[in-house]
């Protein structure tokens, strides 16, 4: 069965967090709000965080269109909205656009825009002529539309960041993840990048999971969402072959990687990443027994008919309620990942 699990790693912040929570309650100009695309991960944060979602009214008229009136004053609160931009990505992004020209024409001091998955983040540069670089323009409405600052995790390409004009804190998964596979201790480990452009992340991963050996897939891409996989580099025999992405989507390539890692004699193969989008065909590919064990955050929503009997779904709840107070606090928020 699919099991839902918070990181220990976070505890002793915890710990810190309980012994200061007071202050933090009792400053009322910290708010939390809530869009529509993933309110269990917010309920979440606000129980970390020792308060309550705010009120928001969210309507849906006839044409499609999308009313948000805040029903509590935010005159000079600092405002958090928490809204991954996942399916469907333009409702969402509306939306959290939408909350933010609420926030700001209440004259919200600031507009944090907390997003856990930041869609339209793989369109961060041209590949072709005539392309638009979609990343950037999400960036700039966003800013526009009155944000102060950005909070977001795993983004696909760190360079999205510089997109920003405002201040931007990213944040990362890897202590949920890594927390999980110490705790299974798993012998013989070794991580393998699914392409060459995941190289930096896994390596990073592999250096922290006990200074794993790494291993790295050659990919060939032939168009959007079809992938083909070609080359090994790297010694995977008789070894628990771990795959770290930041993502899986339609879940080709990590699938076709991890038939090659079976093929060259791995003894198991695990795949970890911080966003299951999980688009058609994901499940039937993940599902099919190729996997030992499908290991993501719940940065994205999972609907319960679409999970199966190797996921296993981390929060990371306490990691982002934990950098909203250090955000509100003015702490660092670089320190927890060191």
């Amino acid at each position: 069965m699919s099991e839902f699990r918070g990181s220990s790693t976070i505890r002793s912040a915890t710990l810190t967090l309980q012994s200061i929570l007071p202050s933090v309650v009792e400053n009322n100009r910290l708010r939390l709000f809530s869009g529509s695309a993933n309110i269990p991960l917010a309920q979440e944060v606000a129980r970390y965080l020792g308060m309550d979602l705010g009120p928001m009214v969210r309507k849906q008229f006839a044409d499609g269109e999308l009313y948000i009136q805040i029903q509590e004053s935010i005159r000079g609160c600092d405002v958090y909205l928490i809204q991954p931009t996942c399916h469907p990505v333009n409702d969402h992004l509306m939306e959290l656009l939408i909350m933010i020209d609420a926030c700001r024409r209440a004259s919200a001091r600031q507009i944090t825009a907390v997003i856990p998955y930041y869609g339209y983040a793989r369109a961060d540069r041209k590949t072709a002529g005539r392309e638009s670089i979609t990343a950037k323009l999400v960036a700039n409405l966003i800013t526009k539309a009155g944000a102060n600052r950005i909070l977001a995790m795993d983004l696909h390409s760190a360079q999205i960041q510089g997109y920003f004009d405002i201040p931007f804190d990213h944040v990362y998964g890897s202590p949920v993840l890594l927390d999980y596979l110490m705790s299974k201790q798993l012998s013989d480990i070794v991580v393998v990048s699914p392409d060459v452009g995941g190289v930096a992340r896994a390596r990073a991963f592999a250096k922290k999971l006990n200074d794993a050996p790494l291993a790295i897939i050659d990919k060939r891409r032939q168009a959007h969402n079809i992938a083909e996989v070609m080359n090994l580099i790297g010694d995977v025999k008789n070894k628990a072959a771990v795959l770290v992405d930041d993502m899986i989507d339609t879940a080709g390539t990590i699938s076709e990687a991890a038939k090659l890692l079976r093929k060259e004699g791995a003894r198991q193969v695990y795949a970890c990443a911080t966003h299951a989008v999980f688009s058609p065909p994901a499940i039937e590919r993940l599902s099919s027994g190729v996997f030992e064990e499908v290991i993501v955050t719940n940065t994205i929503p999972i609907a319960e008919k679409d999970r199966f009997p190797q996921l296993t779904m981390l929060s990371v709840a306490n990691l982002l309620g934990e950098t909203i107070w250090r955000v509100h606090e003015d702490s660092s928020v670089s320190s927890m990942f060191r």
